[in-house]
């Protein structure tokens, strides 16, 4: 792919419970092959002993939508689990965002928050406080592919993520005007392939990885292709 043109640059949104860390692998996958990437650290993820109102899924998608408007060039916005719900409110009337990707991620629509999305009730947001602890055995419901060594280091850097980020409601939905496509994760122990389709369903294309929930560590080549291949595909088509 030498000759591919590499006009766009990505934007990697990391999900809950992970800061920008999570993409150094596939970064470096990415600048090998010519390609420039950029990560945000969502205000989301605090530190142990956090409590009190803290920031929530709108916080989130400020912090996005200020490093979108800051790329001065046209980008191809990928936000993995969590990450594709604040992905999904920054991402609406953003002239240089042609394509999102979604990684066994939540593509929310207009009033969904990850605590209704699948059926549950909306929580009264003045009363929403504190975090939620990191997924329960993550080893197995994030990282079940994932190599040891690299699982071991990315089990000691997770952090708590607030509850407000899973209970405010989105009211953008930037799949319904931007393109955009979904990798459903196949041997998702954390977010099943069955609970992943509908929002597939949403976008313009779905593709698929034999991974667990986590491919950005347990296989970064795989989605480096996958993702070259969408952001060759948003320059063509914006030629």
């Amino acid at each position: 792919m030498n000759d591919r043109n590499r006009n766009h640059q990505f934007l990697l949104v990391h999900g809950a419970w992970h800061r920008s860390w999570c993409w150094r692998e596939l970064q470096d996958v990415l600048g090998s092959r010519g390609w420039t990437s950029h990560t945000v650290d969502l205000p989301s993820v605090v530190s142990e002993g956090s409590g009190g109102k803290l920031p929530g899924l709108l916080d989130d998608a400020r912090v996005i939508r200020e490093k979108i408007d800051a790329v001065q060039a046209p980008l191809v916005v990928v936000g993995h689990s969590y990450g594709g719900a604040p992905v999904t409110q920054a991402a609406t009337g953003a002239s240089n965002v042609s394509h999102l990707v979604y990684v066994a991620a939540f593509a929310l629509d207009e009033g969904e928050s990850l605590m209704t999305c699948f059926g549950g009730e909306q929580p009264d947001l003045a009363m929403v406080e504190g975090v939620i602890p990191v997924r329960e055995d993550p080893a197995v419901t994030l990282y079940n592919d994932v190599p040891e060594d690299k699982k071991e280091a990315a089990l000691s850097r997770l952090l708590p993520q607030t509850a407000l980020s899973f209970a405010e409601p989105v009211d953008r939905a930037a799949w319904k005007t931007l393109p955009s496509s979904y990798v459903v994760c196949d041997d998702d122990r954390s977010l099943p392939p069955s609970y992943q389709e509908p929002f597939a369903a949403r976008t313009g294309s779905t593709y698929h990885l034999p991974s667990g929930h986590t491919p950005l560590l347990s296989m970064p080549d795989k989605l480096a292709d996958l993702l070259e291949e969408i952001a060759y595909d948003a320059s063509v088509q914006g030629q």
